[in-house]
């Protein structure tokens, strides 16, 4: 009997437990207790926008001249010295001149007494030929002597050809300044043995003029297809931090350097120095004004990135059991499939989904969509995947669309001021079918972009001043947990 009365106690308490927790569960889905996403949006603003491409390079002279020297000697005298200021035709160093004036000397020596050979020969020969005449030698001893006459004549030129070269090799002990300017480097001292051999040992460098400099920056492949001559250039050195130095792309080189796999071009900048306060030598931080525009529509990049989270499909059995029965309540959460109109077309935008980066291991098609991609969203890849994309070029495993040659901008890519098509978000108010109650979704929009300063790009068309576009997005823990797996109710992980 009370083993009865026990087991009847035990399916009270059973049920009573279920009732408690059905009453809890539609308590917990009535009261829809959870939170919305939280969207952070920005307002479409008017401004200024400048698109620039980042360098470095290096300040040079825009003529620098190596003097060096044509003979070999000791260092007698030296005119000039650092920073020194010379003319045209200035002497500016002295080579010792007493090996070369005995050289002149001996060549003097040489041509006088080849000079008086030629004589000798010059009367011998007369002499022979008043004998041939009269029939008193022979024709061969005639010839002799006309022979002799012409070699005595051909070492007359030669000692005169070595004397001239004595004087010349003389002459170059004076080292002169070809142009006007200003000496940067002296290599030698007094007394110093310079050896001329295959290479003329150089003495100075002497600058033309450091009132007009250039700068010759390492433009990488990708951002040289929007450098042109003529544009306007701004940079820094690290010598005055504070202040930005104004320059002019004058010359865009056609040979390339490689250096690890990355190439870039010379690009030749011109500067104006007149207070003398840039040197030869700096390293100069370029920025190449490829763009700029006034009073357009721009976002900030971030809204071009963003992407909704994916609604979560995971429920638990208890919900999907109160859906059944219409207990349930569908959750807030605004939907990643949003329909808009563009061009009177209406388009479904999906959102794409979180990706790992990029490793260069990937197919070659995937690794062409993934950079495509990437540079959709204003972002360039890295070195190291460049130079992989190259390489699937190179060997065939990919074709460039268009059949151009291999360049810069990689597979379907285009140069950074030409408009494209991008997806952005903005929040709108939308009633579901079915419900009563408005809720605030994402709205996958079309808009056409133009120039971007790396924060801010500009919109051409699909927005208007004013309009609210989504950058990021705060999801609750509870939304974020159901996400990553689910969780009951009633405390407990879901299990499927």
């Amino acid at each position: 009997m009370a083993s009865n009365r026990k087991s009847g106690w035990s399916k009270w308490i059973v049920i009573l437990v279920v009732l408690g927790a059905a009453g809890a569960a539609v308590y917990y889905f009535r009261n829809d207790h959870s939170e919305a996403p939280q969207y952070q949006t920005v307002s479409v603003t008017r401004g200024d926008l400048t698109q620039s491409v980042s360098a470095s390079g290096t300040l040079n002279p825009v003529l620098n001249i190596q003097v060096g020297s044509q003979i070999s000697g000791n260092i007698a005298k030296l005119l000039a010295d650092w920073n020194s200021l010379v003319k045209s035709n200035q002497v500016v160093a002295l080579i010792d001149p007493a090996p070369f004036k005995a050289a002149v000397h001996q060549a003097e020596g040489d041509l006088a007494n080849a000079r008086a050979s030629l004589e000798l020969q010059t009367v011998e020969a007369k002499r022979q030929k008043q004998l041939f005449d009269a029939k008193l030698i022979s024709a061969s001893d005639n010839d002799t002597a006309v022979a002799s006459l012409h070699q005595a004549q051909a070492q007359v030129q030669m000692k005169q050809a070595a004397l001239e070269k004595a004087q010349l090799d003389l002459d170059h002990c004076t080292i002169y300044s070809p142009v006007d300017g200003i000496v940067i480097s002296r290599n030698v001292d007094v007394g110093q043995t310079v050896a001329a051999s295959m290479n003329a040992p150089v003495l100075f460098q002497i600058a033309n003029d450091l009132a007009n400099m250039q700068i010759d920056a390492n433009v990488s492949e990708a951002d040289v297809g929007t450098v042109e001559t003529n544009q306007r250039v701004t940079f820094t050195v690290d010598a005055y931090p504070n202040r930005t130095f104004i320059g002019g792309v004058t010359q865009i080189r056609n040979s390339p350097v490689t250096v690890q796999n990355v190439v870039t071009y010379d690009t030749v900048i011109g500067v104006t120095n007149s207070d003398f306060k840039l040197k030869p030598g700096m390293t100069a931080t370029v920025s190449i004004i490829t763009g700029q525009r006034t009073n357009v529509l721009k976002v900030p990049n971030a809204a071009l990135r963003f992407r909704p989270p994916e609604a979560s499909t995971n429920q638990t059995l208890v919900a999907r059991l109160l859906a059944k029965i219409g207990l349930g309540k569908e959750s807030r959460t605004g939907s990643t499939n949003a329909v808009t109109t563009a061009g009177g077309t209406n388009k479904v935008e999906t959102a794409e989904a979180g990706q790992p980066p990029l490793t260069g291991n990937e197919p070659p098609e995937v690794l062409m969509r993934r950079v495509r991609e990437m540079r959709d969203r204003g972002e360039e890849p890295p070195p190291e995947i460049r130079a992989k994309l190259r390489e699937l070029f190179q060997s065939g495993a990919l074709q460039r669309a268009g059949g151009g040659p291999p360049g810069a901008g990689g597979p379907g890519s285009r140069p950074r001021t030409a408009p494209s098509w991008r997806t952005l978000y903005v929040l709108v108010t939308n009633t579901p079918p079915g419900s009563s109650d408005p809720v605030i979704v994402p709205q996958a929009t079309r808009v056409r972009t133009g120039i971007t300063d790396g924060s801010y790009t500009e919109i051409t068309e699909g927005l208007k001043e004013g309009d609210a576009v989504i950058t990021s997005v705060h999801i609750p823990s509870s939304q974020s947990s159901s996400a990553m797996g689910g969780s009951s109710p009633f405390g407990g992980p879901r299990f499927r």
